[in-house]
């Protein structure tokens, strides 16, 4: 998976946004809140996104997969290198954290971005 093809799925999302936080760190938002951080300047590029607690486990268990620093107690890990995976697996990885982030909101900004 390039970052390219990694930033068009996450922007095909609904109501997904993209900015840049911490000066060099690209950041997929949906309802202003973060579902997948890259790193795009690094060698290998690396990528964090959230995940639930069966997945949490066992992709920590992979090499080069480590939760990620700061954010490990709200269930987000950091992959090494965007190649760990595969293109379907990165946007299965990618879809999912977003539908935890999405779910997190309220209500009413579900709705907003759902169109309802």
């Amino acid at each position: 998976m390039t970052i390219e093809k990694l930033r068009e799925f996450a922007l095909s999302l609904p109501g997904a946004t993209e900015d840049i936080k911490w000066e060099n760190h690209l950041c997929f938002n949906v309802g202003g809140k973060m579902f997948l951080v890259t790193s795009p300047d690094s060698v290998p590029i690396t990528a964090s996104f959230k995940t639930d607690d069966d997945n949490f486990d066992a992709l920590t268990t992979r090499d080069g997969i480590i939760p990620a620093p700061y954010m490990a107690r709200n269930k987000w890990v950091l992959v090494d290198d965007l190649k760990r995976f595969s293109e379907a697996e990165w946007k299965q990885l990618a879809r999912h954290s977003y539908e935890l982030v999405f779910s997190r909101l309220t209500k009413k900004l579900q709705n907003e971005i759902s169109g309802r």
